[in-house]
């Protein structure tokens, strides 16, 4: 790995896996520290340089999650790896809650700890925006951004049945990052050094479905000219990702389920039967349940992938992540077009977190894409007045942006019943300092009555 000039801090109670931990990171060209109990490390000095912190979880006394909080509390960022017993999925989830960077399973290759670390390192340079309004991110699960409590449930959900083999269905609005929850269900499970296959049943003219998820051999209809391994062949031993799986057709729909249920089929043009060993993460907009009353959905194949469902929520309920995955997207787009982008107006941050995102996370990240061509300083160019004007097909339409901002901060308030400070309240649901949101409401004039409610006439 050479030295990289990374500082890795190593925190674990067990002398000898401690010090093995070292030797492995210093052989590498790392410079390392060791520490026997969180006590002994959160008493040091906070690291200076870009470094990465190695952590046993079960660290007696202070834990190595009691660890990561106080971290928190001094603002002092540091990628951090979990060690975790083997076959901890409560405190895997845990430690997923409290912002790990990465996590492996005692006992754990040599080889995966340095590519952990490695990967921190990076997740470490990739985060340092050199922002004026910083805000602390935290990165889960790849590409996954944010810390929102329905965030973390879904997160937290997804630890729980990675592990498994059941059929997970997930359901959320176009943009919301269903792919991205799918490879996390992937790369948490046992399949997670299989392949990953994927296939967006919409995109593919209905004719064609059958053929890309079975295959077919040469000379099965016109055009066939070569045998074709389907999705279900490629899959095989790992996972297949179904997106959009409610644009199946209905003449379809059988063939499907007696794949999924008898893990068999036969490719189109062929008499003979081939068995996987697939594991079905599937994700739809749709409302299958309406489907299934109008005729549009069998019954029968819903119970089939209904088996662990999991509800992505709308950007408009996770606003507090929109200034995570700002300056998450402003960074990567700025990488990629080698531009040095500085700071990002206050003014600018606000209208961001505050407009009503009907096409979710995708149209936050193309929106993000347009502002970083556009600017030409080091300041980040965010046109206002265009996130005012409403779109077409907003579900909630707002005349102006004052009552777009008006209706989130209503919707913030009644969601968290007046409260507004502290970690379930009104302004970390915003993504705003306290102050802030009382300045807005002051300026808004909103009062309890406002979102109160019983005095608004909302029935609960």
């Amino acid at each position: 790995m050479g030295d990289t000039g990374t500082l890795v801090h190593v925190v674990d109670d067990d002398a000898s896996a401690r010090e093995g931990i070292a030797a492995l990171l210093r052989s590498a060209g790392l410079r390392t520290k060791t520490f026997a109990s969180g006590e002994e490390f959160l008493a040091a000095p906070p690291p200076k340089t870009p470094s990465c912190l190695v952590l046993d979880v079960n660290l007696p006394g202070v834990s190595g999650l009691d660890v990561q909080q106080e971290l928190a509390k001094a603002a002092v960022h540091v990628p951090i790896i979990f060690l975790t017993g083997n076959g901890d999925i409560p405190m895997t989830v845990r430690a997923v809650k409290a912002g790990a960077v990465n996590f492996l399973t005692k006992p754990f290759d040599d080889e995966e700890l340095l590519n952990a670390i490695q990967q921190s390192a990076t997740y470490y340079e990739e985060g340092r925006l050199h922002l004026e309004t910083e805000t602390p991110s935290e990165y889960t699960f790849e590409d996954i951004v944010g810390k929102s409590n329905a965030l973390r449930k879904v997160l937290e959900q997804v630890a729980i049945v990675a592990p498994t083999d059941s059929t997970v269905l997930l359901h959320g609005e176009t943009g919301t990052g269903k792919e991205l929850v799918a490879r996390a269900v992937h790369s948490l499970s046992p399949r997670k050094d299989r392949n990953l296959v994927r296939l967006n049943c919409a995109a593919i003219p209905s004719g064609l479905v059958e053929s890309e998820l079975f295959g077919h051999e040469r000379g099965a209809f016109t055009g066939a000219l070569i045998q074709k391994r389907g999705r279900f062949e490629l899959a095989d031993n790992g996972t297949l990702f179904l997106d959009e799986i409610g644009d199946i057709s209905l003449d379809l729909q059988p063939k499907l389920l007696r794949a999924l249920q008898e893990r068999e089929f036969e490719r189109l043009g062929s008499t003979k039967t081939i068995r996987v060993d697939v594991r079905l993460v599937a994700a739809t907009h749709r409302d299958l349940g309406a489907m299934i009353h109008e005729g549009k959905f069998r019954e029968d194949l819903f119970y089939r992938l209904n088996v662990f469902p999991i509800e992505i929520p709308p950007l408009r309920e996770r606003r507090e992540d929109i200034p995570l995955l700002v300056h998450y997207f402003v960074a990567r787009f700025a990488r990629q077009m080698e531009r040095r982008i500085g700071s990002i107006p206050t003014r600018a941050m606000e209208a961001l977190t505050n407009a009503p995102w009907p096409g979710n996370i995708r149209e936050l990240e193309n929106f993000i894409e347009r502002c970083v061509i556009l600017t030409r300083g080091d300041q980040l160019h965010v046109s206002v007045d265009e996130l005012a004007r409403s779109a077409p097909g907003r579900t909630t339409p707002a005349s102006t942006f004052h009552e777009a901002e008006r209706r989130a901060i209503i919707d913030a308030l009644q969601a968290s019943s007046g409260r507004i400070a502290g970690s379930g309240g009104a302004a970390a649901r915003l993504g705003l300092k306290r102050t802030t949101l009382q300045r807005k409401m002051s300026r808004l004039n909103l009062t309890r009555s406002d979102y109160n409610r019983e005095a608004a006439g909302v029935r609960l």
